[in-house]
């Protein structure tokens, strides 16, 4: 069977790619995956629930398939108690185009995951190597353990709401120190741009690197372009680390 669709995947059948990612999501072996023709770009989204990572997400697969890039998504959802599925079926929420240059799919992510389906980086292969040009994973929720998407990601976009909680509750959360970009989400309501400013006024009494702090809002579309620039112009995460592997190496 695996030869099968192997065969399929190499065709570009998305059907082999769909039954593939069940078997993988389950943590059963399907051989090695060859690497890329051309890397994609890993982009994760986080933010707490209820800030509209969905939406906004929808809104990015626009712009991206608007550049004739094509995009993959793995919306972590959190699992039923039940049936052990995707409780929330984000992708329903992702509006768009939803043409053969998309790829949505729900993973049940159960706790203690680090706010991301298990076995993700398999699954991330998998579609890098179909040939998707930018891959977005949506994680469950923010909080400590949602600094383990940048472990797997290129780009971590951190999406803030006007008022949307205390100094003390970001440090905490240690997600500010791993964002590369933070987006002020819902930027068409009151208090966007003093929520931006104190972002900003933490990440430099933080000492953190130059951070891009964006107002964007899924309702008015202000500010989708520039934040998919934002991620679109950060470095590749995982050439950085090869980079940094060749400099141990050379020592």
């Amino acid at each position: 069977m695996l030869d099968a669709l192997w065969d399929g995947f190499r065709r570009r059948d998305r059907q082999a790619l769909s039954r593939l990612l069940t078997l993988a999501a389950r943590g059963e072996a399907i051989g090695a995956v060859r690497p890329p023709a051309k890397p994609g770009r890993v982009v994760a989204v986080t933010g707490s629930p209820g800030v509209g990572k969905s939406t906004l997400i929808g809104q990015l697969i626009a712009q991206v398939r608007g550049q004739g890039k094509s995009v993959a998504v793995f919306a972590c959802d959190p699992q039923s108690p039940v049936t052990g599925g995707a409780l929330l079926g984000d992708r329903f929420r992702m509006a768009g185009p939803h043409d053969d240059g998309v790829f949505i799919r729900s993973l049940a992510t159960p706790g203690g995951h680090g706010a991301v389906a298990a076995h993700l980086d398999v699954l991330i292969q998998l579609v890098e190597a179909f040939g998707f040009d930018v891959i977005i994973v949506e994680t469950v929720g923010a909080g400590q353990g949602d600094t383990a998407a940048r472990e797997l990601a290129d780009v971590v976009v951190l999406l803030l709401q006007p008022e949307s909680g205390d100094d003390l509750q970001w440090e905490k959360a240690g997600i500010l120190e791993v964002a590369d970009v933070v987006a002020i989400h819902k930027a068409d309501l009151p208090g966007a741009e003093q929520t931006a400013a104190q972002v900003r006024s933490m990440l430099d009494m933080g000492k953190q690197k130059a951070t891009p702090v964006l107002r964007v809002s899924s309702k008015t579309r202000e500010g989708i372009g520039e934040l998919w620039e934002a991620i679109a112009t950060c470095e590749l995460r995982r050439k950085r680390m090869t980079k940094a592997e060749a400099r141990m190496a050379k020592e």
